[in-house]
């Protein structure tokens, strides 16, 4: 193997090696987040609140207005045509 082909593969490992390394990092940053957040939802559980429902709520709340609407006016009709409302 001539040398600008070993140094090539040489400089791809270290990319691909710093590559790992960010995402093992990230991925123990996120384990630590998410820690994090079970701690808060246990915390609103110990002051009476429904974990369930903050969950929705946290979902909604990303999502756009009008997305939401949408969804709602779509569960409504399909409760309405099950007999459920």
């Amino acid at each position: 193997m001539d040398d600008a082909a070993f140094n090539t593969e040489s400089v791809a490992a270290d990319q691909l090696k710093a590559f790992i390394e960010r995402i093992e990092r990230l991925e123990e940053e996120k384990a630590g987040i998410a820690g994090d957040i079970k701690d808060v939802y246990a915390e609103a559980k110990g002051n009476g609140f429904d974990t369930k429902v903050l969950r929705k709520i946290v979902s909604l709340r990303k999502r756009d207005y009008a997305e939401r609407q949408e969804e709602e006016a779509i569960l409504e009709l399909y409760m309405q045509a099950l007999g459920m409302v």
